[in-house]
């Protein structure tokens, strides 16, 4: 029964709001159930004043009792609003610090990358931002509203007590019982199925598409401006229609809710007007005794129970995800010291892996054997493995099966943090820092002429000054084209190098260079990182031509490995890219890397 509770989403969204802020939500409930006693404190009040003025009385205190009720109802909830709209949006900011730090405390990635998981990172991502429900400093304001007709409600029904024992379990019997027999109504339980969520996932992505700016340029150059719109308004449409499907009113239950609500204040009222006509109830309590039972009505089916269902969504969906991501983000946890490694090799033995979403294995009995301080660069049509082998490399993932070994060691047994420190890498997707150039090329920080020496050999000397912030959305601060960033990426990995890191990944790391400045960059690269082992992969010959060894991947195995000139002589696949590509470039240009930049063929 316990854990059947503490399970429930409402009442883990209940406990978030204490661990948000203790002392908010401790005032948020004291308000809350002030509010909820005003409306039956208003009743005695007002009997007491009729009893006093049948009895010729003093007025003084009945009055000053209205009074103040009737001042209290007037003044807490404002007063509860406000407290609520702070109160949510320091439990959205709770709600967001456990989503960062349950993505981020993983060692392994794969728990961004389950699409078991998506809805609910969705949900839990983008819950305040008023797209799938009213942001919780709005949302937290409906939810007191209905606790407190509920509080209400319950304390009118003790108030019916002094009348007769049975009036309030008649009464407030047949209200509570409206909750039950419209609870498809009030439990939004199907508005949170994987089909719901993936209809909201759909309809917030069409909306970015047309109000984010990455995609506005194809939006408009394509004339996909109404398709956008009419993808947006279909799943919208069917995301309405499925949230429909789920709160309607059954006609059956309405009227079921109505005979029994009737019945029973019909019996509660014919009672107290009896008593009335024989005398046996006198005014001031008939007054006290029907405004209690005209309250209990606020115990009726309201908007506790969605407001409520929908303000725990992201908590649940917190909670789904603080149970599973774990489990998908973990990693072999390693203790061995990884300093100064690299010192003698790096091998591949007999690697399998498979991503979670798939079974198909991307790597499969992939065999290579890789000698420190030497160069390696990967080739191979798309989704061969090559960015798999990087993530592998930079423990992302676990391998499915064999063995990444550094200098006679398995992987998996390497601390990850510290072999981490030993890697640098530049990957396609890499990041950019709306932070300073200084913090974009050393984030855990270095001194001033490190940095300067990593941008001078990246060939980005004099591209900003180091206290820069690199977006245009800051005080003083300047964006870079597509190719400045690479250079400032690549800067970043050089500066880990000169800071101790012995394994380079490159990961198509000149892609958004022309020519000369590939050819340019990728000498530079070769000379910081001449003394650790470098992996490249990229699609342009003209830049793995100059590593110690290319290997051929296909189908996630090596197919050809040696150097240049070895996998030209042997005429294999390599020489069949090799040669498609270059016929796109005179041999001058491609030597020199001078001329202007023609598109590649893909390696497909």
């Amino acid at each position: 029964m316990i854990e059947a509770i503490r399970a429930n989403h409402q009442w883990q969204f209940l406990g978030a709001l204490v661990k948000a802020d203790r002392g908010l939500a401790v005032l948020w409930w004291s308000v809350l159930i002030l509010r909820g006693l005003l409306p039956a404190a208003f009743a005695v009040a007002m009997g007491w004043l009729i009893g006093a003025v049948q009895n010729d009385a003093s007025l003084t205190g009945p009055l000053t009792l209205v009074g103040v009720v009737f001042v209290l109802l007037q003044v807490l909830g404002p007063l509860h609003q406000a407290i609520s709209a702070n109160l949510g949006s320091r439990t959205a900011a709770w709600l967001y610090d456990q989503l960062t730090e349950a993505c981020v405390e993983q060692p392994g990635m794969g728990h961004l990358e389950d699409p078991d998981l998506t809805n609910d990172l969705a949900m839990a991502r983008d819950f305040d931002l008023g797209i799938s429900g009213p942001p919780l400093n709005i949302a937290l304001d409906f939810v007191a509203s209905g606790f407190v007709e509920m509080v209400g409600g319950l304390v009118a029904c003790l108030v019916l007590a002094a009348y007769a024992w049975w009036a309030p379990l008649v009464l407030g019997g047949a209200w509570l019982m409206t909750h039950w027999l419209l609870r498809e109504s009030g439990v939004w339980k199907d508005r949170q199925t994987d089909e719901v969520r993936e209809a909201q996932r759909h309809a917030d992505y069409a909306y970015r598409l047309a109000v984010d700016s990455p995609a506005a340029k194809e939006v408009r150059l394509f004339g996909l401006g109404g398709w956008v719109i009419d993808r947006f308004r279909k799943r919208r449409e069917q995301l309405h229609a499925l949230q429909w499907q789920a709160t309607r009113l059954r006609q059956r239950p309405v009227i079921w809710s109505l005979l029994l609500v009737l019945a029973a204040n019909v019996l509660v009222f014919w009672s107290m007007g009896s008593a009335a006509m024989a005398g046996t109830l006198e005014l001031d309590r008939l007054v006290t005794f029907a405004s209690a039972a005209i309250a209990s009505s606020m115990i009726a089916f309201g908007g506790l129970s969605w407001a409520l269902d929908g303000a725990a969504a992201p908590v649940g969906a917190m909670t789904r995800l603080r149970a599973k991501m774990p489990e998908r983000g973990s990693l072999v946890r390693g203790e061995r010291e990884a300093s100064e490694l690299p010192a003698a090799s790096v091998r591949f033995l007999d690697l399998t892996f498979s991503y979670p979403s798939s079974t198909q294995p991307v790597l499969q009995g992939f065999d290579l054997d890789l000698e420190a301080g030497t160069s390696l660069a990967i080739v191979g049509q798309n989704g061969a493995g090559k960015t798999t082998i990087a993530k592998l490399l930079c423990r992302l993932y676990d391998p499915t099966g064999g063995t990444i070994a550094v200098d006679g060691h398995d992987l998996r047994t390497l601390d990850v943090i510290s072999w981490r420190r030993q890697v640098a890498a530049v990957f396609q997707d890499y990041v950019r820092f709306e932070l300073t150039l200084r913090e974009n090329v050393a984030p855990h920080g270095a001194p001033d002429d490190v940095i300067l020496a990593a941008l001078d050999q990246a060939g980005a000397a004099g591209l900003a000054n180091l206290d820069t912030i690199l977006a245009r959305g800051y005080p003083g601060g300047t964006d870079l084209s597509g190719g400045q960033w690479q250079r400032v990426a690549l800067a970043r990995t050089i500066c880990a190098v000169m800071q101790g890191a012995r394994l380079v990944l490159l990961d198509e790391p000149t892609a958004q260079l022309d020519v000369r400045g590939e050819a340019e960059i990728f000498r530079r690269l070769l000379e910081a990182t001449r003394d650790v082992t470098t992996i490249l992969v990229s699609h342009r010959f003209s830049t793995v031509r100059h590593v110690d060894r290319i290997c051929v991947l296909e189908e996630g195995r090596v197919i050809e490995l040696g150097s240049h000139d070895e996998l030209m002589a042997l005429g294999g696949r390599y020489q069949t890219m090799f040669d498609l590509q270059a016929s796109r470039f005179d041999d001058a240009g491609q030597e020199s890397g001078e001329g202007e930049e023609q598109e590649l063929v893909s390696l497909d």
